[in-house]
């Protein structure tokens, strides 16, 4: 039978852990709800969407570290994909999407509107994204995000995605790589703000869910204010709701390049999300439409 001391002591290392298991989720809140790029988005239950694009700026505005934060030697990345969303009723094949013209961002690189008359939903595109720290092949689905894809598949064309770098990587909490910003230069305060000079609608439906290998286009809290700012989802994305349209998936090979950027690190990461551009850069140095 244990003595009053040995149940003391038992009581005070139970609180003890308790107290580690609230201080970590606690933590893990911040982390899930502190955002990505653009104006500051708040979700109910607490939860702040990071997740942001290319009209929006730093979700936090915050003055980012001064010091890289060592690469996360104990980082966990799922390996299992996620399944891609289904839409419950196929839309109208063609569409129409409604690309406007935006002037309240940066948009350094002057390119033409997609055309969004007779748009197709159905089919695929196979693209591949050329970087410096690998190819990452993707493919794009019409019927999930006919009017993403493109936009996406006119910027390729355009050369727009050539020499621009991925400025925000996330590794707890959500895990992904966001690229896309012309204007991107490695520092956090003021990445995530430039786009293409237009808008485009919103595609996202309730049953989108997000995880590994899923494709997904950021955007601002604002509504029908995505642009040419995307995000590739490595590992997990719990906590994130079903505000971002998902146009494709990420290859194996491409899932390779993605973990190998995430287990390096972030350099000069924001103190209060955790976020900020890879220690391995990933820059593109050019994209092929299939």
């Amino acid at each position: 039978m244990a003595t009053n001391q040995q149940r003391r002591e038992a009581a005070k290392r139970k609180l003890e852990r308790q107290l580690e298991r609230r201080q970590e989720q606690q933590k893990r809140r911040r982390r899930i709800g502190a955002g990505v790029v653009g104006v500051a988005v708040l979700v109910v239950a607490g939860v702040v969407v990071w997740i942001v694009s290319a009209n929006g700026g730093d979700a936090t505005d915050t003055a980012a570290s001064s010091s890289a934060a060592p690469p996360p030697t104990d980082l966990q990345i799922p390996t299992q994909r996620a399944a891609l969303p289904k839409r419950t009723t196929a839309l109208p094949n063609p569409t129409t999407c409604d690309f406007k013209a935006d002037t309240t961002g940066k948009a350094p690189k002057k390119v033409n509107l997609p055309d969004g008359k007779n748009v197709p939903s159905t089919g695929t595109v196979n693209v591949t994204l050329k970087s410096t720290a690998g190819d990452i092949p993707l493919t794009l689905d019409r019927a999930l995000a006919p009017c993403a894809v493109q936009s996406f598949v006119s910027l390729a064309k355009q050369s727009f995605y050539n020499d621009t770098m991925c400025h925000r990587l996330g590794t707890e909490g959500l895990q992904m790589l966001q690229c896309g910003d012309p204007s991107a230069t490695g520092d956090p305060t003021q990445d995530g703000q430039g786009g293409p000079g237009y808008t485009m609608p919103d595609e996202a439906f309730p049953e989108i869910k997000y995880g590994r290998g899923i494709l997904a286009m950021a955007k601002t809290s604002a509504p029908n204010s995505g642009g040419s700012q995307f995000f590739m989802v490595y590992g997990n994305a719990e906590g994130l709701p079903a505000d971002y349209s998902v146009f494709g998936s990420i290859s194996d090979e491409g899932l390779k390049v993605l973990d190998a950027v995430a287990k390096a690190g972030i350099a000069n990461p924001n103190p209060q999300d955790g976020t900020g551009a890879p220690t391995k850069q990933v820059k593109f140095t050019g994209v092929t439409v299939q």
